[in-house]
C-alpha cells in the first residue's frame, strides 16, 4: 500500500512543470491593537512556467519568508494559460483593466525584448514572452497593474481559438497570401 502512494507521488513530481517565481512587492503592514501596533508583511509574487502559463498571488504573515511562501502557493493555484504567437509574443494588441489600473499591450517583432515597467515585466518574464511593448496608464499600484495585465492576457485569442469558436478552419481566418485590395480607378470622361 505504501509503495502505491510513493508511486503516485513520483508520477506527480515528474508531470509537474518547472515553475519560476518572481517577488514583485513586499510591504510592511501594521494592525493597531489595544497594546500598540502589530507589524506584519504582505508579499506579491508572480509564478510562471515560461511556456505560456502565469499566475499571481499575495500573502500576509508576521515574517517575510512565510508571506512569500503563502503568496507563491496562491499564485500556483491561480495560474492561467495564455496563447503565444511563435512562443515569443502576443497574437494581437490588447488592453487590460482592473480598478484604476489600465495597461496597453502590443505585439512586437523579433529582437524587441520586453519593453514594460516593473510588475508588468515580471508577468511577461514568467509567462515566457520575449518580445512585447507594454504601457501602464493610470494606477501605479503593483497589485492593480498585475491584475490588469492578467485581465488583458486572459482575453488573448489565438487564430486556432477564433477558428474553433466560429466553426471555421484556421486557413479561413488567416489569409497570408491574399492580394491587397486595389481601389477602383477613377474614370475621366
Amino acid at each position: 500500500m505504501a509503495r502505491d502512494s510513493n508511486q503516485k507521488g513520483r508520477n506527480r513530481d515528474e508531470a509537474a512543470p518547472e515553475l519560476a517565481d518572481r517577488l514583485v512587492a513586499i510591504n510592511r503592514v501594521s494592525k493597531t491593537v489595544k497594546g500598540g501596533k502589530r507589524f506584519g508583511f504582505a508579499a506579491l509574487v508572480v509564478v510562471g512556467d515560461q511556456k505560456g502559463r502565469v499566475g499571481f498571488g499575495k500573502g500576509k504573515a508576521k515574517e517575510v519568508p512565510e508571506a512569500i511562501r503563502k503568496a507563491t502557493e496562491q499564485a500556483k493555484r491561480q495560474m492561467v494559460r495564455v496563447p503565444l504567437r511563435e512562443g515569443r509574443t502576443l497574437h494581437h494588441d490588447i488592453d487590460g483593466r482592473h480598478g484604476a489600473g489600465k495597461v496597453v499591450m502590443r505585439t512586437a517583432p523579433t529582437g524587441t525584448g520586453i519593453i514594460a515597467g516593473g510588475p508588468m515585466r515580471a508577468v511577461f518574464e514568467m509567462l515566457g514572452v520575449q518580445d512585447v511593448v507594454a504601457k501602464s496608464i493610470g494606477s501605479q499600484n503593483p497589485y492593480n497593474m498585475i491584475r490588469a495585465t492578467i485581465d488583458g492576457l486572459g482575453r488573448q485569442a489565438s487564430p486556432r481559438i477564433v477558428a474553433q469558436r466560429r466553426g471555421k478552419k484556421v486557413a479561413e481566418i488567416i489569409r497570408r497570401d491574399e492580394a491587397p485590395i486595389e481601389a477602383p480607378a477613377a474614370e475621366t470622361a
